[in-house]
């Protein structure tokens, strides 16, 4: 019950905000240009479902290529780190202390 409360306190803060907000002049023309350019383009997709798909596509094929160039860049960081350290700990296991 206290879960349900939350989020639609929370969705009627937000609707009140946003009622809010639109009564300042450039914040109502933001929005309607906004909203027209979701329409234009929600429709321009709805009529080519196939280009739709395929800008879908390159775009999870460059977010997972990203995804991966990061990966690989934090392993190198990591193995690089390692190798420090085990250089470092290599020298003063060397020395003897008296």
């Amino acid at each position: 019950m206290g879960k349900r409360k939350l989020l639609l306190s929370i969705t009627i803060g937000a609707a009140v905000g946003g009622v809010t907000a639109l009564f300042d002049r450039d914040t109502r023309d933001y929005a309607k240009e906004k909203l027209t350019s979701a329409r234009t383009n929600s429709t321009y997709f709805m009529n080519h479902p196939s280009e739709a798909i395929h800008n879908l596509k390159e775009t999870f094929d460059q977010f997972n290529q990203t995804f991966a160039n990061g990966a690989a860049n934090a392993i190198n960081a990591l193995e690089q780190v390692e190798t420090t350290l085990d250089k470092v700990t290599n020298k003063s296991e060397g020395k003897e202390i008296d």
